[in-house]
Formats: C-alpha cells, sequence, structure tokens
C-alpha cells in the first residue's frame, strides 16, 4: 500500500553533501560562466564529471572534470574537452549540452549522449569513449526537436535501447523509447511516461535524467518534471520503475518528487529554482547511490542515498495500470 501525504519518505531519500556546491565555475581554471549538467562515470579509480560549461557568450561545451574521491580535489581539462566544431559539425552551432554517461560493458566503452544546438534546433548525439579524453563521435542519432536523452547499459532483446525527449509544436513534452541494432539506426519507437496535468509537480514537461540502473525489480528510472507557476518553472526530480524486457511499460511511478530545490544555491542562479540530475553513479560494496546534479544552472551538487532504500521507496509507489 502507498503511503499518505505526510508520512512519505521520498524527501529523505537523498542527502545533500555538506560541500555543496562541489564543483563551480571558478575551480575550473578557465574563463568560463557557469558550469552545471554533467554526466557521471567511474573509470578506475577516479570520478569523472563531463560536465556543461557556459562561456560568456552564452553557447556552451563540455569539460572532463575528475577527482579521486568525487567531491574535491577536481582536475579540469584544460583546453575544454569538447568544443563545438562547426567547420566539420553544422549542428553545433550553437553549443553541446547536457550530456549522459552509460557504460556498455559489452562495448568495453561509455556511451555519451549530449544534445547539440543549432538553427535547426536540439539534436541528440552520440559518442563513445574509454576514458573521456578521446571519443569516436558517431553523430546525430535523433533529428530535431529531441534532447534529454540516455542510453541503457545493454542490449534489451538483442537491441541497444535509447530514452529521449522528442518535442512536436503544441504538444506536451515527454519521455520515448527507441530501439537499435548498432547504436546508429533506431526505430519502434514508443512513449514512456506523459506529463500529468493540473497542479502536479510534472505537469508541464518531462525528460530522462541519470540512465536507467537495472535492478531485480526493473530498469530505476530518474527524471525531471516542470511545473510552471505564476513565479516561474520549478525543476524537480522524481523517480520510476519500468519493465526489464519491456522497458516501454512503466510498472511504478512516483507521485511526488525525491529530491527538489531547497538550498540558496539550487533557488538563485542564472535559472533559479532548478535541481537537475543528469548522472548517478552507484558503488555496490556500500551501497551508496551519488547523484550528481546542476543547480539554478550554475553550479554542480552532489547528494547520496542508499540504493536499497530508494527501491524500498520506490515499490511503495502507485503501480501504474495496466502495466
Amino acid at each position: 500500500m502507498h503511503q499518505g501525504i505526510g508520512d512519505w519518505p521520498g524527501a529523505d531519500l537523498f542527502t545533500r553533501h555538506p560541500k555543496n556546491p562541489i564543483l563551480t565555475a571558478k575551480e575550473l581554471g578557465y574563463c568560463a560562466n557557469v558550469v552545471f549538467n554533467a554526466a557521471a562515470a567511474q573509470v578506475g579509480d577516479e570520478t569523472v564529471l563531463l560536465a556543461r560549461v557556459e562561456d560568456k557568450r552564452g553557447l556552451s561545451h563540455l569539460t572532463a572534470c575528475r577527482s579521486s574521491d568525487g567531491v574535491s580535489g577536481w582536475r579540469v581539462d584544460n583546453p575544454p574537452t569538447l568544443l563545438p566544431r562547426t567547420d566539420l559539425f553544422p549542428e553545433e552551432q550553437w553549443g553541446l549540452e547536457d550530456p549522459r554517461a552509460t557504460w556498455l560493458e559489452e562495448l568495453g566503452l561509455f556511451g555519451v549522449t549530449y544534445t547539440v544546438y543549432s538553427r535547426q534546433g536540439p539534436q541528440v548525439k552520440l559518442a563513445l569513449t574509454k576514458d573521456f579524453k578521446s571519443f569516436d563521435i558517431h553523430g546525430v542519432i535523433c533529428p530535431p526537436d529531441d534532447k534529454n536523452a540516455a542510453l541503457f547499459p545493454r542490449r534489451i532483446r538483442g537491441r541497444w535501447a535509447l530514452l529521449h525527449r522528442p518535442i512536436a509544436p503544441g504538444r506536451d513534452a515527454c519521455i520515448w523509447i527507441s530501439y537499435s541494432p548498432d547504436l546508429d539506426q533506431w526505430g519502434e519507437h514508443h512513449m514512456v511516461m506523459e506529463t500529468r496535468r493540473g497542479n502536479w509537480w510534472d505537469a508541464h514537461r518531462i525528460g530522462a535524467c541519470p540512465p536507467p540502473i537495472e535492478t531485480p525489480h526493473g530498469w530505476l528510472l530518474g527524471y525531471h518534471g516542470v511545473r510552471t507557476t505564476v513565479g516561474g518553472a520549478i525543476y524537480r526530480f522524481g523517480l520510476a520503475l519500468l519493465d526489464l524486457e519491456n522497458p516501454h511499460h512503466v510498472l511504478r511511478r512516483s507521485d511526488e518528487w525525491v529530491f527538489g530545490p531547497r538550498e540558496i544555491y539550487e533557488r538563485v542562479g542564472d535559472v533559479g529554482n532548478v535541481v537537475f540530475p543528469c548522472g548517478w553513479i552507484h558503488d555496490a560494496q556500500s551501497d551508496t547511490l551519488r547523484l550528481y546534479y546542476g543547480a539554478a544552472d550554475t553550479c554542480i551538487g552532489l547528494a547520496t542515498a542508499k540504493l536499497s532504500d530508494v527501491m524500498s521507496y520506490m515499490l511503495s509507489c502507485p503501480e501504474v495500470p495496466g502495466a
């Protein structure tokens, strides 16, 4: 039975790190406006954040930041790791944004999906890397308007799977899934989750956040939801559980958000009232789930939880009719 209003544990699932924000533009070592919305990966003994950095023109690029403890002592690539190459890739005219990184064990590589912007609108691009130093750029895999893409870590029924968010004019921004035999050609598109109308926290638009985590109960999906108020938009973070072999089927979905803007660095910045996770790392030995998130489109924060607690909460959430 799902817990009633007032006794739900979702708000206490994730604990902010006491050193938040753990990364700001002043730590980059080169001139920039803000750093936020970073993919996260464990590469050997290092935590790597592939962060979105916005320069003072307003255009973004991606920079790898490395740390031995995932909190401090960040070593930042200079020059930046991935800069727009408009001579080769005209779709990158207005920059690179909001990466997600998924370890693809079959390939022994990380699959990095990110948004590229141009006059034609946002598109999803894919690159493969083993070390976040050199990249094999596969190119655009989702035409405009599309963004918020994250790969599943293994083939499902023989095919790779990708969560993403196509946007049609005048339509709600919802989460979709597509399948591919080779990471290049994508098809069999299904809507996964829709926005909830009215005053819900995820009424305006939703999108996949970090890559899904495989659990015995299903794929754990973290997603952002946006509610538009008279004071502006509020970006919060919620959870869903997808079927292991048919991930376009939602098994459970949290009614409440489990992480939202509260601290001053999350409420005040270039875009206030935003928490936007693009990466999480699970340490199986300690059961610790580290959630890296952009705060107010200005800096990067870290919050932690026990994956077992997250799953206990997830399994208390309502079952989705027809699942």
